[in-house]
C-alpha cells in the first residue's frame, strides 16, 4: 500500500481507486494512498458516453485512476468522477504509483532493518526525500546515481541516508531517456560551412554541460545532420534539446541560413 502524506485528497487531484462494490448507480472505491478512505463513483461520472452497463466501465476491484470531485471530512465521504481523466493524466499517475510502490518497498527493507515501522520510515527519511526531491523515488534515483553524494543537503539522520543510498546503488536502474533526431541545415555564401561547423560546435558545447547526460552530433551528407541526446531524465533530455537547437538555430540565422529538426 503506498502512503501519501496528506491524510485526505484535495479536489481536482488524481488519485487511484480500486472498486469495492459496483451497483447499477454506481461504484464505491476505496483510497489505497489514503488509508483506504471510501470513494464513491456516480453513474453520471463514469463516462463521457452514454453508459448502458456499467460493468463496461469498471469492475469489482479493478484499480483506476479517479479525479475527486469534492471531499467531505465530517461525512468521510469523497465522490470521484472516472469520465474526467484524461489519458495523459491516466498515464501520469499510473507511473507516479509505479515509482511510489518502488520507493515504499525500499523503505520497508529500511524499516526492516532497522526495527522500524513503516511510519517511522517515513517521518525519519521518507517524506524529507520528498521535501527536497519532490518525490522520494526520484530521491532514490540520484543515490543510485550519485550514492551518499546526493543526500549532502538532506536533513535526516545520517545512518538512514547512508542505508538508504546504498539500497538504491544495489536496487535502482537508472532509466535513460533517448532522443533521436535529424537537422537539416543550409547557410548561403561562400563560408557557409564554416558556419555550419561554428553552429554544431556550440551545440555541442551547450549539450555537453549536463552531468550524467551525454550528445552526438554528425553529419548524414549534407545539408543533414544527426542529433542524438541520451539522459537519466525526460525533462533533461528535452531542456537540452531546446538548448542546443536554439543555440545552432542562433548562428545559422545570424548567416541568413535555414535549419529544420524533426524526430525519429
Amino acid at each position: 500500500m503506498v502512503k501519501k502524506r496528506a491524510e485526505w485528497p484535495q479536489p481536482d487531484e488524481y488519485v487511484i481507486a480500486v472498486a469495492t462494490k459496483v451497483a447499477p448507480y454506481g461504484a464505491y472505491v476505496t483510497l489505497p494512498e489514503y488509508g483506504e478512505k471510501e470513494g464513491f463513483i456516480h453513474i453520471s461520472e463514469v463516462s463521457s458516453t452514454w453508459v448502458r452497463n456499467i460493468r463496461n466501465h469498471i469492475s469489482e476491484r479493478q484499480r483506476v485512476v479517479v479525479k475527486v470531485l469534492q471531499v467531505d471530512t465530517q461525512k468521510q465521504h469523497i465522490d470521484c468522477s472516472l469520465r474526467r481523466v484524461s489519458t495523459e493524466a491516466r498515464r501520469s499517475k499510473n507511473n507516479e504509483w509505479k515509482r511510489a510502490q518502488k520507493a515504499e518497498k525500499l523503505l520497508e527493507l529500511v524499516a526492516k532493518d532497522n526495527g522500524m515501522n513503516l511510519e517511522q520510515v517515513y517521518e525519519s527519511i521518507g517524506w524529507p526525500l520528498e521535501d527536497h526531491f519532490g518525490e522520494i523515488y526520484k530521491g532514490l534515483e540520484r543515490a543510485a546515481d550519485l550514492g551518499e553524494d546526493a543526500f549532502t543537503e538532506l536533513d535526516a539522520d545520517e545512518s538512514l541516508k547512508k542505508q538508504v543510498a546504498e539500497l538504491a546503488k544495489a536496487r535502482i536502474e537508472i532509466p535513460s531517456v533517448e532522443i533521436d533526431g535529424e537537422m537539416t541545415i543550409q547557410v548561403p555564401g561562400s563560408n557557409g560551412v564554416e558556419v555550419i561547423k561554428k553552429a554544431l560546435s556550440k551545440g555541442l558545447e551547450l549539450g555537453s554541460n549536463r552531468k550524467g547526460s551525454s550528445i552526438e552530433i554528425y553529419t548524414l551528407g549534407s545539408p543533414r545532420y544527426k542529433l542524438r541526446i541520451v539522459s537519466p531524465d525526460y525533462r533533461e533530455a528535452e531542456e537540452i534539446l531546446s538548448s542546443v537547437l536554439t543555440g545552432v538555430t542562433k548562428i545559422i540565422e545570424k548567416s541568413e541560413g535555414t535549419i529544420d529538426f524533426s524526430r525519429k
